[in-house]
């Protein structure tokens, strides 16, 4: 590579890769303003790669009548934005947030029911396109990973950094949507860095600028900060990173316990956490947002009982099980409650999901109108030692065995060509979102 190439005071163009001899503002090839400068731009390898309004981007993409309009994706009226594309971001859309209020802010936006079966293969294509890069490919969820490309300049001719631009402008010409990175020394600088200039950004935090940088950014930019923990330290006092910088850390443990370590030592932008090929989901859930409330538990069991099969089917398809059952449910003034149980060993099977949650569910059942339930399953494992013979309860074995043969009828003839007495004939199958954290 040459001395041109290799500069990070002229850096590149983002958009044709040219290296820049000068420090004009414009690339002094194709006159894009798309330039990346840093000191610190051929030595740093750590990145953060984030895919930007995935969801929102990939309707856009397949419709592209809808490129200027506003777009939300989510559930109806009564559910929340899953997505908004950046139209609909600036109207003051945001993810999380209760329809009613996103379509209060952007009446005009396009709302679109969630594709998680499209999304996932477009998450696939891109993390294919990640791992072609490095073998350190750490995802975080279905459109972002960290990425760790120490000792791949050789392998590519380029520096990592050209490497990561390339990349971007490889997913918008071949995938038909726009990602972020974020380049750093370590993965929560990076993860930051990937934020600040979305969409379509690139940006570069160093570890010289480390301090400076995050002196005067707010505590909840710290990872594991919280609104609830926020509150906490503004109550102290803290509001901004630069204060935490100024704290011992032993002062900071005897406040807030191994939280106070993670202030420490993040504040100072020390994070040696490594990238991390193995990680994977640590739950498998799905959910699901009511048009009309409900209370009663004849209203809710079926969908429970829905919902269950859909977790089931998701770890019988990933050759995984569950040992902790977790059920969610939000109620009509958006308070979340969620109850688990640990069960004696894992499970995959819809009948044991369902009736756990159940038992669950039966006590919260107290007249409470709730607007969403979900179930799912945590504490993840191989599959190879889930649900043994139950020697007390031989019934168990027989649901097993007919679980198993109803799978096998939806494998051959579609997903409902065998109902359950709880789902059947009410309209609850396929309902709601299924998610893995």
């Amino acid at each position: 590579m040459n001395s041109a190439a290799n500069d990070p005071e002229h850096g590149f163009c983002r958009d044709c890769l040219t290296p820049q001899r000068t420090a004009r503002t414009r690339c002094q090839s194709c006159g894009s303003p798309r330039l990346v400068r840093h000191k610190e731009l051929y030595s740093l390898s750590l990145a953060h790669i984030d895919c930007d309004a995935f969801y929102a981007a990939v309707e856009k993409r397949d419709r592209p009548e809808l490129r200027d309009r506003p777009v939300i994706v989510g559930g109806a009226k009564r559910g929340v934005v899953s997505t908004a594309c950046y139209i609909a971001r600036i109207c003051g859309v945001r993810s999380a947030m209760p329809m009613f209020k996103a379509l209060e802010a952007c009446p005009d936006a396009v709302v679109l029911k969630p594709d998680m079966e499209k999304y996932a293969t477009v998450g696939r294509q891109v993390r294919a396109m990640m791992q072609a890069l490095t073998p350190l490919v750490e995802p975080l969820s279905i459109d972002e990973a960290f990425l760790d490309l120490s000792g791949t300049e050789r392998l590519h001719g380029k520096s990592p950094a050209m490497v990561l631009a390339e990349f971007c402008r490889r997913v918008e010409r071949e995938i038909g949507i726009t990602a972020s990175v974020g380049l750093s020394y370590c993965k929560f600088l990076a993860k930051v860095a990937s934020d600040l200039q979305k969409p379509r950004g690139f940006s570069v935090i160093g570890e010289a600028e480390a301090l400076a940088f995050l002196a005067d950014k707010p505590v909840s930019m710290i990872w594991g900060v919280g609104k609830a923990f926020a509150a906490t330290l503004e109550r102290d006092r803290i509001v901004s990173i630069g204060q935490l910088q100024t704290m011992a850390r032993d002062e900071l443990l005897r406040r807030y316990g191994t939280m106070g370590d993670r202030l420490y030592r993040l504040s100072r932008g020390e994070d040696d956490r490594r990238v991390d090929p193995g990680h994977d989901a640590k739950s498998v859930s799905a959910e699901t947002t009511f048009d009309v409330d409900m209370a009663s538990l004849a209203d809710l069991t079926p969908v429970l009982r829905a919902l269950s099969e859909t977790v089931s089917a998701r770890l019988k398809k990933a050759g995984i099980a569950g040992q902790t059952v977790v059920l969610k449910l939000k109620t009509a003034d958006f308070r979340i409650r969620t109850r688990n149980r640990r069960l004696a060993d894992a499970t995959r099977l819809a009948d044991r999901i369902f009736s756990t949650g159940l038992d669950l569910l039966r006590k919260e059942t107290d007249g409470t109108r709730f607007r969403l339930l979900g179930i799912g399953v945590a504490d993840l494992t191989d599959d190879a030692r889930a649900d043994p013979p139950d020697l007390v309860d031989q019934s168990a074995r027989k649901r097993a065995q007919a679980e198993g043969a109803i799978d096998a009828l939806r494998a051959k003839f579609g997903g409902k060509a065998v109902e359950t007495g709880y789902t059947f004939g009410r309209g609850v199958r396929g309902k709601g979102r299924a998610s893995s954290e």
